[in-house]
């Protein structure tokens, strides 16, 4: 069985819908996954530079980097 880790953003005044829409995608796809929640501003910024991406959601599958949602979505749509 396939396994993901996801990082996302949710902050006390916004949750991000590409990460949403990821963590429901991953789970109708039935694949296990790691969620890691970015909850503070700070937090996102660091892992955005740390990753050297601009965006949230950021998604691994089997270990290798897919990228955001639409990435997932066309990852899911090739692979089945």
């Amino acid at each position: 069985m396939p396994s993901a880790i996801l990082y996302r953003m949710v902050l006390s005044d916004n949750e991000c819908p590409f990460g949403r829409r990821a963590k429901e995608m991953l789970e109708q796809a039935g694949i296990e996954t790691e969620e890691n929640i970015l909850s503070t501003r700070e937090e996102v910024e660091a892992f955005k530079t740390k990753h050297g991406v601009t965006t949230t959601p950021l998604i691994w599958v089997d270990g290798q980097q897919v990228g955001g949602s639409n990435d997932l979505e066309s990852f899911l749509a090739a692979n089945g």
